[in-house]
């Protein structure tokens, strides 16, 4: 039987190349996109199921049936919400709300409703794709405060860095949890001056899964070494 991996926001830039990246590589993977896609934006690659979920409901009918009960050897979290850079005075406290809500509770709700289907699978995985953003060492550092980053993003990513923390702790031993960072991606989400394919992190993320390392959790930057949380 072939692996199983499901994909949240795949109707684009990473989730897209996601889908593409393992189904070419011989696995099985339900592609969760809140709307759905114009033809032009569709996957033509092979054994996908593209089921229309907005992480931000609990009820999952529609992915219930694609799962038909398999097991889930990964489930990535990758649909993401940010918030346009404001003044202090200017930032809508609903803005963060609805960033923790898709970035934190809906990775939290889509394991919570999986949990079964990846505890059945030998070796699986979660992967909750983050931002170095939310890594508090470095922003306490000062490290990126030439950035002109939203207080919904770089709150909610750090907020899903904790929740890959405690979902570790809980899991251990049973189920790998780790928090990656895809790099400077060109994608509508992207800074400016970011050049990274979406195309080139998928496969380093592909192979990372590959590589079966043991670390949970773990902090990861694709293609360089790991972050502090």
């Amino acid at each position: 039987m072939k692996k199983l991996a499901v994909v949240t926001g795949a109707s684009r830039g990473l989730g897209l190349s996601l889908v593409n990246e393992f189904s070419a590589s011989g696995w099985s993977v339900i592609a969760i996109a809140r709307t759905p896609q114009p033809e032009s934006a569709r996957t033509h690659a092979r054994d996908v199921v593209t089921v229309h979920h907005d992480v931000r409901s609990a009820v999952a009918t529609e992915l219930l049936e694609a799962l038909d009960g398999r097991p889930v050897d990964v489930l990535i979290n990758n649909a993401a919400q940010g918030a346009p850079h404001g003044d202090l005075g200017a930032i809508p406290p609903e803005g963060i709300l609805n960033a923790v809500d898709v970035n934190v509770a809906g990775p939290l709700r889509l394991v919570q409703f999986l949990l079964p289907n990846l505890l059945a699978a030998p070796d699986s995985i979660i992967i909750n794709v983050t931002s170095r953003l939310g890594s508090l060492a470095a922003q306490a550092n000062g490290d990126f405060s030439d950035l002109s980053t939203s207080y919904a993003y770089k709150i909610s990513k750090a907020a899903q860095n904790m929740l890959t923390v405690a979902l570790a702790q809980d899991l251990q031993g049973r189920v790998r949890c780790w928090a990656v960072h895809p790099g400077k991606l060109a994608t509508g989400m992207g800074q400016p001056d970011a050049s990274k394919d979406p195309r080139t992190a998928a496969r380093q993320l592909r192979e990372l899964v590959d590589s079966g390392v043991r670390t949970s959790p773990r902090f990861c930057s694709l293609g360089e070494e790991d972050l502090s949380w």
